[in-house]
């Protein structure tokens, strides 16, 4: 079972497999804002839907914080991309063009 927790220290919320990382995404942070700068899954754990569960993960942790989300990450923004519905409004309407998104 693959368990999400912030490593504040490294700027990342990373994604565990047991005792074991099994991938990251880096992420900075500032005032009521987080951008999501870069996913990354480890060597070995690809094509098991890891970074899949650790973007829906911290998407669904930065709405409960109540943080808007700029979505530097291309994986990041795709997957509010394919999700519009469940994630768009995260991103604010005026930094939406500028990652490709829908304004609404």
């Amino acid at each position: 079972m693959a368990t999400v927790r912030d490593n504040a220290v490294e700027h990342r919320y990373e994604v565990h497999e047991g005792t074991v990382l099994a991938g990251f995404v880096t992420y900075e942070r500032r005032d009521s804002t987080i951008t999501f700068v870069h996913t990354e899954t480890e060597p070995g754990h690809e094509g098991k839907g890891i970074a899949k569960q650790l973007v829906t993960t911290v998407l669904a942790e930065a709405r409960a914080q109540g943080l808007s989300v700029l979505p530097r990450c291309p994986y990041v923004r795709k997957v509010i991309a394919d999700n519009p519905g469940e994630y768009l409004d995260l991103v604010p309407i005026g930094a939406r063009a500028a990652y490709g998104l829908p304004s609404g």
